[in-house]
């Protein structure tokens, strides 16, 4: 434990998530604020990385952009504005350094990650430069003596993941607006419009494409020295975005109705997301796929008006309203994937409308029981899914390289390993996911845990897999083949799952009810909660 005096230095008082957010907390809980090009400018974080190189935004044919320059309060009034990011040199170098004390693959173990370093007295904030990163307060921890001597004290009580990600800066990237031939040089910028609509095309040397936002725009700093455009838009009309993307225009009514109660709960729950960056919500996989109105339906349109306000409650508040595409035939509870507290109403259950396997007597942390239950196919919600088994063969060197490429990101001591010797699954959860997958390299051992397991690999599509050792003739280890089952976490409602169920009859409420047990459905009031720490 870190002694008294270093909190006291370091921060003068203890800084927790005391804070319980409701209804009547927010002046307007029924709007939000979505980044829908997040990190405009960004270096890439990787080769599959898409980065927008300019960015085209129109009115519709029978109205106008009111363009408002909020650092010199200038308006213009136009049809089009295409926004780009120039690079601006300095005339000397400038230091741009943040104290990151862990990173991770989510936000619900980075979010875990945060509370603890808090109850050690020290300020954090949650980023997202790539992968999720918890970082020491840049206002609490300004200068790079003060980063320094909290490194060293971390270090001495024997905390390893710190480090100081630093970077010397020659130039800056700069917004660029181009109205009617004219340029404007402004890095905050609001877009209005008189209807409440506005036409966006986003454009990469990969792609080009154009999408109609309800609401408004607005382009701002971020927490990197990028900028993201954020979409103002009232909940409902975010729902339009999501719903068609997330459950897909051809799922059973009541499936795209359970789906609507989960994204408008889950959208409201996780307002904190992006705190760090003034936004609230992403509009990818790492929140919601979100695309504006360009792909709503008149179905998806119905479930969202029938179920208006509605969400889905435990104890008078918002669950973690969680979703994947496909379980596997077994969901997994908040902490078979993420750290943190157990959510009561988050439990394993066989996505099953029969009773074709008994959890309590035959636990899935078994190996060979395990694999007995990866083999069985017929009669889950899921089965027919191509996704619902799946078996991929991975090279040792396609292998090295996605581990190398994790453990660097992670500034991890064993970045620069040379091979893997073996690896093996050494421990499991009830519902068959992976607690710790061991890899021995020549330079050590490497643990992945959880959800990290699945980060750390290509093949993978799950935590839900078992490993087959690939040999020569001569037993010289080729690679490994994954066999496994089930698309992304499988915590919450299984999309898949609840298409079937829906065909069988289920209702919304069913089905809610099935992969979230103890909860209710009920309509939005000041008297929820939003969320509170667990």
């Amino acid at each position: 434990m870190i002694r008294r005096s270093f909190i006291v230095i370091f921060l003068g008082c203890l800084c927790g998530f005391e804070a319980v957010w409701s209804a009547s907390v927010w002046a307007n809980p029924l709007n939000l604020e979505v980044g829908i090009v997040q990190r405009l400018g960004a270096k890439p974080i990787d080769e599959k990385e898409e980065i927008i190189d300019e960015l085209i935004i129109r009115s519709t044919a029978d109205d106008q952009l009111t363009i408002k320059f909020l650092d010199q309060q200038q308006i213009l009034k136009t049809k089009q504005a295409i926004v780009k990011v120039e690079y601006q040199s300095l005339a000397e170098p400038e230091i741009s350094e943040q104290l990151v004390l862990n990173s991770h693959a989510t936000f619900e173990t980075a979010e875990a990650d945060a509370q603890f370093w808090q109850t050690l007295g020290i300020k954090v904030e949650i980023v997202q430069p790539g992968r999720w990163q918890v970082w020491a307060d840049r206002k609490v921890y300004p200068t790079p003596l003060i980063r320094r001597l909290l490194l060293k004290s971390l270090q001495v009580n024997g905390y390893k993941t710190p480090y100081l990600k630093t970077e010397v800066l020659s130039q800056i990237p700069q917004i660029t607006v181009l109205i009617d031939g004219k340029k404007y040089h402004h890095n905050q910028v609001e877009v209005t419009t008189e209807k409440n609509l506005v036409q966006v095309s986003k454009t990469s040397k990969q792609s080009s494409a154009t999408y109609l936002y309800g609401g408004n725009l607005r382009l701002q700093p971020n927490a990197y020295g990028s900028f993201t455009l954020v979409n103002q838009v009232p909940l409902e009309t975010y729902l339009r975005g999501v719903v068609p993307y997330e459950i897909g225009t051809n799922a059973p009514i009541q499936a795209i109705a359970a789906q609507t109660i989960l994204a408008r709960t889950y959208a409201l729950r996780n307002l904190r997301r992006f705190a760090a960056d003034d936004y609230q919500l992403c509009a990818t996989v790492h929140c919601q796929v979100y695309k504006g109105l360009t792909g709503v339906t008149s179905q998806t349109d119905s479930a969202i008006a029938t179920t208006k306000g509605l969400v889905l409650t435990y104890k008078n508040e918002l669950v973690d309203a969680l979703y994947s595409s496909t379980n596997g035939g077994v969901t997994a509870t908040f902490s078979d994937i993420w750290n943190g507290s157990q959510r009561p109403y988050l439990k394993s259950v066989i996505d099953s409308p029969g009773n074709i396997w008994d959890l309590s007597r035959y636990s899935l942390s078994d190996e060979a029981t395990f694999r007995k239950f990866i083999d069985l196919k017929q009669g889950f919600n899921e089965t027919g899914r191509g996704i619902f088994r799946w078996r991929k063969e991975s090279k040792l060197q396609d292998l090295n390289r996605d581990l190398r490429k994790y453990l660097q990101k992670n500034n991890h001591p064993l970045a620069n390993f040379k091979t893997i010797e073996s690896m093996a699954v050494t421990e499991r959860s009830q519902s068959g996911r992976i607690l710790t997958l061991t890899v021995q390299t020549d330079q050590g051992v490497v643990e992945l845990h959880k959800n990290e397991a699945r980060s750390a690999f290509e093949p993978p599509r799950s935590t839900l897999f078992y490993l087959e050792p690939i040999y020569n003739q001569s037993q010289k280890l080729l690679g490994y083949t994954f066999v496994g089952g089930g698309f992304g976490h499988g915590v919450g409602l299984s999309q898949y799952g609840s298409y079937n169920l829906a065909q069988i009859g289920w209702s919304a409420e069913q089905i809610l009810a099935f992969y979230f047990p103890g909860t209710k459905i009920e309509p939005l009031n000041d008297s929820i909660i939003f969320w509170r720490p667990l």
